[in-house]
Protein backbone atom coordinates (compact mmCIF):
# COMPACT_ATOMS: atom_id res chain seq x y z
CA UNK A 1 0.00 0.00 0.00
CA UNK A 2 1.07 3.24 -1.27
CA UNK A 3 2.43 5.71 1.68
CA UNK A 4 4.65 8.12 0.41
CA UNK A 5 4.68 9.97 -3.12
CA UNK A 6 7.76 10.94 -4.60
CA UNK A 7 8.58 13.45 -6.94
CA UNK A 8 11.33 15.42 -8.63
CA UNK A 9 12.83 18.97 -8.82
CA UNK A 10 15.06 18.39 -12.43
CA UNK A 11 16.36 22.22 -12.15
CA UNK A 12 17.65 20.94 -8.60
CA UNK A 13 18.75 17.46 -9.01
CA UNK A 14 16.69 17.07 -6.19
CA UNK A 15 14.27 14.18 -5.17
CA UNK A 16 11.06 15.09 -2.82
CA UNK A 17 9.44 12.15 -0.85
CA UNK A 18 6.46 13.52 1.13
CA UNK A 19 3.18 12.69 2.05
CA UNK A 20 1.19 10.67 -0.20
CA UNK A 21 -0.79 12.78 -2.83
CA UNK A 22 -4.18 13.45 -2.71
CA UNK A 23 -4.73 13.39 -6.77
CA UNK A 24 -3.17 12.29 -9.82
CA UNK A 25 0.08 14.02 -11.29
CA UNK A 26 1.91 12.92 -14.32
CA UNK A 27 4.97 12.68 -12.63
CA UNK A 28 4.73 11.82 -9.46
CA UNK A 29 5.31 8.28 -8.38
CA UNK A 30 3.15 6.51 -5.26
CA UNK A 31 5.64 4.39 -3.24
CA UNK A 32 4.94 1.96 -0.50
CA UNK A 33 6.95 2.03 2.98
CA UNK A 34 9.76 -0.69 1.52
CA UNK A 35 10.29 0.92 -1.46
CA UNK A 36 10.54 4.49 0.20
CA UNK A 37 13.32 3.21 2.41
CA UNK A 38 15.16 1.83 -0.15
CA UNK A 39 15.12 5.04 -2.41
CA UNK A 40 18.53 5.81 -4.45
CA UNK A 41 18.86 9.16 -6.71
CA UNK A 42 21.87 9.53 -9.24
CA UNK A 43 24.95 10.77 -7.89
CA UNK A 44 24.64 14.42 -7.15
CA UNK A 45 21.44 14.46 -6.82
CA UNK A 46 20.00 15.22 -2.99
CA UNK A 47 16.53 13.74 -1.33
CA UNK A 48 14.45 15.60 0.93
CA UNK A 49 12.88 13.28 2.93
CA UNK A 50 9.60 14.26 5.22
CA UNK A 51 8.71 11.93 8.45
CA UNK A 52 5.41 10.89 8.22
CA UNK A 53 3.36 9.89 11.27
CA UNK A 54 1.80 6.98 11.37
CA UNK A 55 -1.24 8.52 13.31
CA UNK A 56 -1.98 11.06 10.81
CA UNK A 57 -1.90 8.83 7.92
CA UNK A 58 -5.55 7.95 6.19
CA UNK A 59 -8.91 7.60 7.13
CA UNK A 60 -9.71 7.42 10.53
CA UNK A 61 -12.36 5.21 11.78
CA UNK A 62 -14.86 7.86 12.39
CA UNK A 63 -14.40 9.31 8.38
CA UNK A 64 -14.78 5.65 7.39
CA UNK A 65 -18.33 5.55 9.67
CA UNK A 66 -19.32 8.98 7.71
CA UNK A 67 -18.68 7.82 4.51
CA UNK A 68 -20.91 4.98 5.68
CA UNK A 69 -23.96 6.57 6.71
CA UNK A 70 -23.85 9.10 3.99
CA UNK A 71 -23.71 5.87 1.61
CA UNK A 72 -26.81 4.76 3.05
CA UNK A 73 -28.87 7.78 3.25
CA UNK A 74 -27.94 8.03 -0.46
CA UNK A 75 -29.12 4.77 -1.07
CA UNK A 76 -32.24 4.84 0.67
CA UNK A 77 -33.62 8.05 -1.36
CA UNK A 78 -32.90 5.57 -4.68
CA UNK A 79 -36.14 4.38 -6.31
CA UNK A 80 -36.42 0.64 -5.76
CA UNK A 81 -36.83 -0.51 -9.45
CA UNK A 82 -36.63 1.49 -12.52
CA UNK A 83 -40.35 1.05 -13.42
CA UNK A 84 -40.70 3.47 -10.26
CA UNK A 85 -37.83 5.93 -11.86
CA UNK A 86 -39.91 5.26 -15.11
CA UNK A 87 -42.64 6.84 -12.91
CA UNK A 88 -40.87 9.51 -11.54
CA UNK A 89 -39.66 10.79 -15.09
CA UNK A 90 -42.60 10.80 -16.83
CA UNK A 91 -44.69 12.59 -14.03
CA UNK A 92 -41.96 15.29 -13.74
CA UNK A 93 -42.06 15.54 -17.50
CA UNK A 94 -46.07 16.34 -17.24
CA UNK A 95 -45.55 18.97 -14.67
CA UNK A 96 -43.30 20.70 -17.00
CA UNK A 97 -45.54 20.50 -19.44
CA UNK A 98 -48.35 21.89 -17.40
CA UNK A 99 -46.59 24.91 -16.83
CA UNK A 100 -45.84 26.07 -20.52
CA UNK A 101 -42.50 27.78 -21.49
CA UNK A 102 -40.93 31.30 -20.92
CA UNK A 103 -43.85 33.75 -19.84
CA UNK A 104 -42.88 37.50 -19.40
CA UNK A 105 -43.54 38.88 -15.95
CA UNK A 106 -44.88 42.86 -15.43
CA UNK A 107 -42.59 44.91 -13.60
Amino acid sequence: MATMTLTYIYSESTAVLGTLATFAEPHAYDLCEFHARKLTVPNGWSVIKEEISQSGSGPTEDDLMAIADAVRVAAASLPASSADLTERIHHSAQIGARRGHLRAVPN
